[in-house]
């Protein structure tokens, strides 16, 4: 594998499944010491929670995250010496702290307690302005932008755009009653299918300004650096290349929608060939296939194998 025309691509919540990374740890000492620390940092045995379950417990956003992102670098760890270094890492939504740890912008203890915190904000958040999440296939973006501004224009509250994924693979967010309404109109304007996501927030919309208002004052405190490898953002398709960047970036995505199919175009235009999903699953890897046939995927069993 040519590392210079390589991405490491790290995954958000969704991919998050009871048994993650328990393979990994058993074939790999320095994806094992990734989870040994986490469990020592956290004061509770996150490893248990990712390789035993229960599964309502992982699901819960303030212990997804942290898992999620311990098991991303775990497969990062394990993953180094077959991948070398690559041309640009990303991350889709929490993902983007794996991203950074990959950069080494970000120590993985810091990390680690920064999506605590998140998940702690964002489920806050979600209490004080409840709402939801669905994926909408068979339309995109600008389609299904439609369908929300015309919901948001007749009176039916916040609904909007949260991720563009991939050509007709589109996650919408909002609150209650407006996110049924965009759901239904999804529908009735051609989508194949409407999936309401087993989130109890509406991440990437105006309801986690809260969260993101308190995320600031935390990433403040925070040491970041400078990536020694291009960070490309994921709300904003170009790559973080200075600490204020990444604090404005972190604090962004909160709010607003991610833009990941730009994100990998962009990448693909630079140049890139090889992408490697460094994390659980391979919910990454399927949306590349539908962005770009041509570029190579791998997951992270793929390339350990």
């Amino acid at each position: 594998m040519d590392q210079h025309m390589t991405v490491l691509q790290f995954p958000g919540q969704g991919s998050q499944r009871v048994g993650m990374g328990k393979d990994l740890c058993a074939r790999s000492p320095a994806a094992a010491a990734v989870f040994a620390r986490a469990d020592e940092l956290l004061g509770f045995p996150l490893s248990h929670l990712c390789f035993e379950g229960p599964a309502e417990t992982l699901l819960d956003t303030r212990n997804t995250q942290p898992a999620v992102l311990t098991t991303s670098v775990a497969a990062l760890r394990a993953l180094e010496e077959r991948v070398g270094r690559p041309a640009f890492v990303a991350g889709h939504s929490v993902g983007e702290f794996s991203a950074l740890v990959a950069a080494g912008a970000l120590d993985f203890e810091e990390a680690l307690l920064l999506v605590r915190q998140r998940g702690e904000l964002m489920h806050e958040a979600g209490a004080r302005n409840p709402g939801g999440m669905a994926a909408v296939l068979g339309l995109d973006a600008p389609q299904v932008e439609d369908v929300c501004s015309r919901v948001r224009e007749n009176g039916g509250g916040y609904v909007g755009v949260a991720c563009d994924n991939a050509p007709g693979q589109v996650v919408i967010s909002g609150e209650e009653r407006a996110l049924q309404i965009g759901m239904e109109a999804a529908s009735a304007a051609g989508a194949r299918r409407v999936i309401r996501l087993a989130v109890s927030i509406a991440g990437h919309s105006p309801l986690m300004a809260g969260a993101a208002a308190a995320f600031r004052h935390i990433l403040q405190q925070v040491p970041i650096c400078a990536p020694s490898v291009p960070v490309v953002a994921n709300t904003t398709a170009c790559p973080l290349v200075t600490p204020d960047q990444i604090r404005e970036a972190l604090i962004h995505q909160l709010c607003r929608p991610i833009r990941w199919a730009s994100s990998i175009r962009w990448m693909i235009c630079q140049g890139v060939t090889h992408f490697v999903e460094a994390g659980p699953g391979d919910v990454l890897t399927g949306l590349l296939r539908r962005i770009d046939r041509a570029v190579e995927r791998l997951t992270t069993t793929d390339a350990l194998s």
